[in-house]
């Protein structure tokens, strides 16, 4: 018995759906008329209602250029005929022997909790209800939907407001399964009825309403060849948006002054002026009718509407199949005329529900062939909001020309030079100030190289040749004349020793009275307080607390928060066999450095962080006493290919081949040739402090 009342409920289900199938922004409901407006069958509507002035009048910056509140009396037509609310003769009325009026209560308290009065719904019917969530919006709408099963014991809804779009499901008994599957039923494919202008009993448009278009500075040919027309219903009338395929008239979208909008139901959902664009290489879409004619006054005759409106987020979902793609069917509906465009330019609103269905719409034709429009702005912070709006304050030609103007939909990833302009422009007035790199401190080697942000320079050399020693000089040097800021994961030194090198070089003095200091004094409790402050404002480490090895990914992790949190310009990582680098067994040691190297690079780049990569040579066997070569690196040669510097610092060990207190900088390569050459420069060290210095 449950199981047959369940399919009950979902074939009540389908076609709650059909009535709302349309709707989004704009939905196909019924609603209460709100004073009605009594129009002689003559179409004579009093001036109180529709006053045009023959001057086009229009208000400096107004966000709306038409204001209906001063309309007492709305003109609208009942909604009678459109009415979604289900017939009880189409559907039987409950039996009492199914109904349990118990239960029925429970579920009318239930509901009441979620703001759902039911009092005067009956079990078995569809209803159209205000949504307690959104209110109806604006226009106060009965945009939600809402079935009770013929026994009383059950109840789904939704709100098909596409700015609300809330759904539930309940039941009387704690242990029954939701009914959430029901509303997936909401999709299914309806029956599509035929329509005519004579089934439907459309009318020329009258003249009050030829003026409402005038004033929105729509012309009468414009409308005669898009056929608006009007519908009656007594004393009331609505405004007519009929939709043509081939000819042959297929959905009719109805529209009165207070811009509420139904559908006629059952009909097939297909682009606004959709034959305009059988031929058209170039097809412009917008998210109104209005639009659409706005269109036609600026000269475009390629131009369709969405028939629906537009969401209020994008989907952060992937597009559904063709089949399951309910809301965007009109898309699917007319893909043998959009599948001939190679250029889709997308004039929905400038808000951000048009400009979500801006990205929606993308996301289904292509991006690749789709293009978008700016709207000019109104004032200093306001945009118009679509093209009706731009044709109103600034005429056909300025709309004109902003289609003109549309620029290339954003693909990510994909760039154009004028993207990046600004930043070419800094970059040739040298607004930025280091774009020929921060020097180094060294005369003899400024001409070499210098330290460019967002650059990876490696650097290595044998065993013992002072390869930390100078990059703790290099950053020592850096700070000192342009304050940057480091983070250093250096594995091979302890934090006590690495604090003694530092304070070394910034203080110029031993930091122990010991026999490498020999008679130079030793740093004063001041001094060495004062450094302690330098050290803490000046560095951030990286360090694994634990026994394990730090990946590259974890380095890279903290290293990205202490440049967010501290202001971090330059990364030390010393040296590279200290890091875990557990690969997967099909990947080579090569394709490894590689994919590693790619990631430093990267966040290098994103971040205008120099990047110091410590890498030791491998073991070099009948070895001379000569600087190594970067491709004698351990691991592989995109140590060299991948680095933008390369740098070798080799220490002189043979009393005859000079002084042993000199030490060799082999700029070995270096790709940003304003930031400096390859060539050697020799230092000099100073055993006492670890400082460096021009050898002149």
């Amino acid at each position: 018995m449950r199981f047959l009342l369940q399919n009950n409920l979902h074939s009540r289900l389908h076609k709650l759906s059909f009535i709302f199938m349309g709707s989004l922004r704009t939905t196909a409901t019924s609603f209460v008329p709100v004073a009605p407006l009594t129009i002689p069958s003559s179409c004579s509507l009093s001036r109180r209602v529709f006053h045009f002035s023959s001057k086009r009048l229009v208000p400096a910056f107004a966000f709306k250029p038409i204001n209906n509140n001063h309309h007492p009396l709305p003109l609208k037509i009942k909604p009678k005929e459109f009415s979604s609310v289900t017939n009880p003769k189409n559907y039987p009325n409950p039996n009492p022997a199914l109904l349990d009026t118990r239960q029925l209560e429970i579920l009318k308290l239930k509901l009441k909790e979620l703001g759902i009065d039911i009092d005067d719904c009956a079990p078995g019917m569809e209803h159209r209800l205000l949504c307690p969530m959104c209110k109806g919006g604006d226009s106060e709408e009965m945009s939600l939907s809402l079935y009770i099963e013929h026994d009383g014991l059950s109840a789904v809804w939704m709100c098909f407001r596409a700015k609300c779009g809330w759904k539930g499901s309940t039941k009387t008994l704690a242990d029954s399964k939701t009914l959430q599957s029901s509303l997936k039923e909401f999709s299914k494919i309806k029956a599509i009825r035929e329509i005519t202008e004579e089934s439907l009993g459309l009318q020329p448009l009258c003249d009050e309403l030829r003026g409402y278009f005038a004033e929105r500075m729509i012309k009468a040919e414009t409308l005669q060849k898009n056929r608006v027309m009007q519908k009656r219903n007594g004393s009331e009338v609505a405004i007519a948006f009929t939709y043509w395929r081939k000819g042959k008239l297929v959905n009719c979208k109805y529209r009165d002054i207070t811009k509420r909008f139904w559908q006629e139901k059952d009909t097939e959902k297909v682009f606004y002026g959709l034959d305009d664009i059988e031929e058209g290489s170039d097809i412009i879409i917008v998210e109104g009718e209005m639009d659409k004619l706005s269109m036609e006054e600026a000269g475009f005759y390629n131009c369709v509407s969405v028939p629906d409106g537009a969401p209020a987020v994008v989907s952060k979902k992937d597009v559904p199949p063709e089949e399951q793609d309910i809301k965007y069917q009109y898309l699917w509906n007319c893909k043998e005329y959009l599948k001939k465009a190679s250029r889709i330019i997308l004039a929905t609103d400038g808000d951000p529900p048009g400009q979500a269905l801006a990205e929606e719409l993308a996301r289904r034709v292509g991006r690749e062939r789709c293009w978008r429009v700016r709207w000019p702005k109104k004032n200093e912070v306001d945009h118009f909001k679509d093209a009706n709006e731009v044709l109103m304050y600034l005429g056909p030609v300025a709309l004109r020309e902003v289609i003109d103007n549309a620029e290339l939909y954003p693909i990510r990833g994909l760039f154009n030079f004028r993207d990046y302009f600004d930043e070419i422009d800094a970059y040739y007035h040298r607004t930025l100030g280091d774009e020929f790199g921060v020097p180094t401190g060294w005369k003899a080697l400024n001409e070499l190289y210098n330290v460019v942000p967002g650059e990876l320079s490696i650097v290595t050399g044998v065993p013992n040749s002072g390869k930390s020693e100078w990059i703790d000089a290099l950053l020592c040097n850096i700070n000192e004349r342009v304050g940057w800021k480091f983070a250093l994961c250096s594995m091979e030194n302890k934090v006590r020793e690495h604090a003694r090198k530092l304070l070394e070089k910034h203080i110029k003095k031993p930091f122990f009275e010991a026999s490498y200091g020999g008679s130079a004094e030793r740093i004063t409790v001041e001094e060495f307080e004062q450094g302690k402050k330098w050290l803490s404002d000046t560095f951030s480490l990286i360090r694994c607390e634990n026994d394990s090895l730090p990946s590259i990914r974890w380095v890279l992790d903290l290293a990205k928060a202490a440049v967010l949190r501290h202001g971090v310009r330059g990364l030390v990582i010393d040296p590279y066999n200290e890091l875990d680098h557990q690969r997967p067994v099909s990947q080579t040691e090569t394709e490894y450095v590689s994919q590693m190297l790619t990631m430093v690079k990267r966040f290098a780049q994103h971040h205008a962080c120099h990047v110091w990569f410590v890498a030791h040579p491998r073991q070099l066997h009948n070895w001379v006493g000569d600087p190594p070569n970067l491709y004698d690196i351990s691991g592989s040669a995109h140590f060299i290919n991948k680095c933008d510097n390369g740098i070798v610092i080799h220490r002189n060990r043979d009393p005859e081949a000079g002084p042993i207190d000199r030490v060799q900088v082999c700029v070995r390569k270096v790709r940003n040739k304003v930031a400096g050459t390859i060539g050697d420069a020799y230092l000099s060290y100073d055993r006492v402090t670890g400082a460096y210095m021009d050898i002149d």
